[in-house]
């Protein structure tokens, strides 16, 4: 069954939920330089940080950033050289290699999250609105 076609209502709401989401990427990006880290570097130590109990390999990082391992690497190689992140080697794979943040880190990130927390607080209502439209 085909969907409904789109109103200019529907291209409205869409192009305020994309410019709404472009707002809070700039505030995010900002947050992340001022702390000196580009926003993928920010976006890979949250997934690091977020990953609970999973073990973070190349492959999973790649993943959870829709980038290639080859791109995953070279990023995790740059945190590494900024001591932000640390490689060992798998105890049940010696071929992979896990990652994880290092204290550095995880003191930068928290204050990072904890701007982008209150940010998307305050941002709760306008996305909540602008879904509705959606609906």
């Amino acid at each position: 069954m085909p969907a409904d076609p789109l109103s200019d209502v529907d291209y409205a709401a869409l192009a305020d939920f994309r410019h709404a989401l472009r707002r809070f990427l700039v505030f995010s990006e900002g947050h992340a330089a001022e702390c000196g880290l580009t926003p993928q570097q920010h976006q890979a130590l949250l997934a690091i940080r977020g990953a609970e109990s999973e073990q973070v390999t190349i492959g999973w990082l790649a993943e959870r950033l829709v980038v290639k391992p080859h791109s995953a690497s070279g990023l995790v190689d740059r945190l590494e050289a900024l001591g932000l992140v640390e490689r060992a080697v798998s105890s049940t794979d010696r071929r992979q290699a896990l990652v994880a943040i290092t204290p550095r880190a995880r003191d930068l990130l928290a204050r990072l999250s904890e701007t982008h927390r209150e940010e998307l607080r305050r941002l709760r209502p306008l996305f909540t609105s602008l879904l509705a439209r959606l609906d």
